[in-house]
This record gives C-alpha cells, sequence and structure tokens, in this order.
C-alpha cells in the first residue's frame, strides 16, 4: 500500500485555495507546499497560475500583511523585515510597497518604547555593557543601527 496520498491536479488545486485563503501566503509557501503533496513541476506550474489568475496567491499583498503584522506584534525593525521577506523570496518591489506602509511616527514611537523596556530589564552596572546588551537586542530585533545608537545616546549617557 502506497503511504503517500496521491492528488488530481482538481483536488490539489481545491486543497491550496484553501491553503492560500485562510491566510496570506507566498509563493515559496504555496511551492513548498505542492511539492510536499508530490505534484509534478508541470501540475504546480498549473496550479500556481490558477492561483494568482484568482487572487488566492498575491505577492504584494502578502508582503505588505507580513510587515504589517511583524512590526505591530513582534515589533520588529525594517531591517528584519527586510530579510525575513528576501528569505520568502519576495521582489524588491513588493518589499518597498509594503515598508511604506509603516507609519514613521509609529516607528519611531514603537523604537522608543521598545528601547526604554530593554534598558529597563537589562540589570548591568556597567554603563558601556548596558548599552551593548540593549544595542544587541534591538539590532537583532532589526532596527537601523544608526537609529539604536541615537536612542541609546539619548536614554544612556556613558
Amino acid at each position: 500500500m502506497n503511504p503517500h496520498k496521491t492528488y488530481t491536479v482538481n483536488e490539489a488545486q481545491k486543497k491550496l485555495e484553501h491553503y492560500c485563503a485562510y491566510q496570506e501566503r507566498c509563493h515559496k509557501d504555496v511551492r513548498l507546499k505542492l511539492r510536499a503533496m508530490n505534484m509534478i513541476p508541470e501540475a504546480i506550474d498549473v496550479i500556481m497560475v490558477h492561483l494568482i489568475q484568482h487572487n488566492f496567491l498575491n505577492e504584494e499583498r502578502f508582503a505588505k500583511a507580513f510587515v504589517s503584522g511583524k512590526f505591530r506584534i513582534k515589533k520588529w525593525g525594517k531591517n528584519r523585515l527586510v530579510r525575513e521577506l528576501k528569505f520568502r523570496e519576495i521582489s524588491k518591489y513588493s518589499i518597498d510597497t509594503a515598508l511604506k506602509e509603516i507609519d514613521l511616527d509609529d516607528y519611531y514611537k514603537t523604537l522608543d518604547e521598545l528601547t526604554l523596556k530593554r534598558i529597563a530589564q537589562v540589570n548591568e552596572k556597567n554603563s558601556y555593557k548596558k548599552k551593548k546588551k540593549v544595542a544587541d537586542y534591538l539590532l537583532y530585533r532589526g532596527w537601523e543601527s544608526h537609529l539604536v545608537y541615537e536612542k541609546l545616546n539619548e536614554y544612556l549617557k556613558t
């Protein structure tokens, strides 16, 4: 008996329509899902075209949803957002369009809040070490280095 379920193109298409309708997906995720379903490359191409034509799959819409979600919920900076989108093979145009959706006032306000919160969490007597720990944390989250050091110089006098 074959342990792998096989799908017709129509079955796979319906399954992927539900997959894409449930949550925004990038092209890479959908291709991986189809490969995991053991679909042949010709069938994958047919299904991908169908999903794009019927607006189940839209790279720009995915990028905007991804950026707004990760910024609001995980408080990621632009560098991390760009890195993650590039990893998902999103086009530069879509990345730029999505980043323009972030309100600059919110962006700076979020960095401010994150910096103050992290400063309060770090228990370090040596001000240089404290500054480094806070900076490392913010840089890891993708905040631009010039903004990070500007904020740290504003709040931590060394």
